[in-house]
């Protein structure tokens, strides 16, 4: 049973993996800077705001867009 889950999960294309490919190209052809690839980062957010339950790649995204947030909010305070 766990291998066929296992099986599906990894034969089933991951929703957002088109836009984490788009951001690894970007910053590295940007010599990793962030700045320089948001409009691909944008596209990563969006596809994260529809998938973020069944995409995988999305659950390291949201936690780092989360860190930055707190970031953000406790530097204003």
């Amino acid at each position: 049973m766990i291998d066929t889950l296992k099986h599906i999960a990894m034969s089933t294309k991951d929703p957002c993996q088109k836009q984490a490919c788009e951001i690894q190209k970007c910053l590295q052809a940007y010599n990793y800077q962030e700045s320089k690839c948001q409009h691909v980062i944008q596209e990563m957010h969006k596809c994260c705001k529809t998938y973020a339950k069944t995409s995988v790649c999305c659950s390291g995204f949201l936690k780092e867009e989360d860190r930055k947030r707190l970031q953000v909010s406790t530097q204003c305070q």
